[in-house]
């Protein structure tokens, strides 16, 4: 609708209808050569972080030891298979993320969230740094099991956070059975990798999270 304010989640019955067919994607990883998914290999887990821009979030999440394989798209709303350009409109009601697939004997899920926490700000909202819009706020996605140690992490990286003079973090926690994750087109695939110089806007508040968060 025009003119209508982007930093507001949309209701469902009003945002748009999607599509059926999955948006078509590279076979492999520009940067690692692995699937893009959506069929993993066994005992690879999986996990799925909104930090703003999502092409600086998954170039940090492939850098990572035990990172098996990474992607971006679009979760948290409830248009199926947006296009990037539905997204940025603000109509579908989905976040910007980065699917993390990973080997737990390599990386633990505690190792994930601290690099989530400490790579953007949770506290801002509908907006990271001059991104504004819905499609720019924080979240995590992951199953059922997960939702305990995320919501511990948050609890301990606040008390650091209201320490260091920040508000409260915004972050969206649901389980990924809520918020399906979907693909975004090929060429936001390891955008970073293809376009060494390319924007990058996510940073970090500076404040590091506290060891064992997750325990």
């Amino acid at each position: 609708m025009f003119g209508r304010d982007k930093t507001r989640i949309i209701d469902a019955d009003a945002a748009l209808p999607g599509r059926s067919q999955a948006m078509p994607i590279p076979e492999r990883h520009h940067v690692n050569g692995a699937p893009l998914g959506p069929d993993f290999p066994d005992g690879i887990e999986t996990a799925v972080f909104g930090m703003g821009c999502f092409w600086g979030a998954e170039r940090i999440f492939w850098q990572l030891e035990g990172v098996y394989s990474t992607a971006v798209g679009y979760a948290g709303g409830p248009t199926p298979n947006p296009t990037y350009e539905e997204t940025c409109s603000g109509r579908t009601g989905h976040t910007e993320v980065v699917l993390v697939a990973y080997d737990p004997n390599e990386v633990s899920f505690e190792t994930l969230l601290t690099t989530f926490w400490e790579n953007h700000d949770p506290t801002q909202g509908m907006r990271q740094g001059n991104d504004r819009g819905t499609q720019y706020r924080s979240a995590v996605y992951v199953a059922p099991q997960q939702l305990a140690a995320v919501e511990a992490s948050k609890e301990r990286y606040q008390s650091v956070l209201t320490g260091a003079g920040y508000g409260d973090i915004t972050t969206e926690v649901r389980s990924i059975d809520e918020a399906p994750f979907y693909y975004a087109e090929g060429y936001h695939q390891q955008y970073l990798s293809k376009n060494p110089g390319g924007y990058c806007g996510i940073g970090g508040t500076g404040v590091s999270c506290p060891i064992g968060l997750a325990g």
